[in-house]
């Protein structure tokens, strides 16, 4: 038996790093899991991946930043499915420049990709977690059990961070967000948390390359290091044992909270 035994599950950017790594654990517990990305190739891998554990996914393309897109990809979790119990906004990037040099591009592109994603995907989600949440009060005076929605912020929301004031004014809004929503919807039966990631391994944290736009420099890495009081970086694995502990039924006395997963990172939290 897994914690999350007969849930289905939709993860945002889940063919990679965190999100990869989280729809594998979720799928390990026992959830049906729709993997979101951008981009098939990734997608279609972590199904892969899932369904030679024994798992149950389905990938779905679909840029949630526009909301019809968002909307299409719940009603697909619907019509494979039956149902949706858990939603894992993880989808975001990363496109660093000291604040004095950012445009409107430069700071729309990564607060929509990073806030309106989890806006648009959880408002899609709705009908089939508040509103099923009421039919099941209404007919028997509780719910059924209690669903899940979770967000990915950041520990650089909590810090602050030079040259991602884009990226921090999103996963800062991640955060009261996650504080709203679980006011919003206690009262249904529907916990709402978030996880602030440190430094984690992942294609955005990697050793930039001259010329690509992903990574961050090599002495910048080893000065996080420096930082973290375990003595390594973070693994995308760290992040989905405790966004599995929040998906789970473990967590249904647990709202509103962002839990930072940073190794004992020192300094400004």
């Amino acid at each position: 038996m897994g914690r999350l035994d007969d849930r289905v599950a939709i993860v945002t950017g889940g063919g990679r790093g965190i999100g990869q790594a989280t729809s594998l654990r979720l799928a390990s517990e026992g959830a049906a899991v729709v993997v979101n990305d951008i981009d098939d190739a990734p997608a279609s891998e972590t199904v892969a991946l899932i369904e030679a554990a024994g798992g149950k996914a389905i990938g779905v393309v679909a840029n949630t930043v526009n909301m019809d897109e968002a909307k299409a990809l719940v009603q697909t979790t619907i019509d494979t499915f039956g149902k949706l119990d858990i939603v894992v906004n993880n989808a975001g990037v990363t496109r660093d420049k000291m604040f004095h040099g950012l445009d409107d591009d430069q700071f729309d592109f990564v607060f929509d990709a990073n806030f309106k994603t989890g806006f648009h995907t959880t408002i899609a989600a709705m009908p089939y977690l508040r509103e099923v949440a009421k039919q099941e009060i209404a007919a028997n005076g509780a719910v059924a059990y209690n669903r899940k929605i979770i967000f990915t912020s950041s520990v650089a929301a909590l810090m602050g961070n030079p040259g991602q004031y884009n990226y921090t004014a999103a996963k800062g809004a991640v955060i009261a967000t996650t504080k709203t929503l679980a006011r919003e919807l206690g009262a249904f039966g529907i916990n709402v948390n978030a996880v602030a990631p440190g430094f984690v391994e992942t294609r955005l944290t990697a050793a930039k390359a001259p010329g690509n736009e992903l990574g961050i420099p090599e002495e910048m890495r080893q000065m996080a290091k420096m930082m973290i009081s375990l003595g390594r970086l973070g693994r995308p694995e760290d992040i989905a044992g405790v966004t599995a502990f929040l998906a789970s039924s473990d967590s249904d006395f647990v709202s509103g909270v962002t839990i930072p997963v940073t190794g004992g990172q020192l300094g400004g939290m």
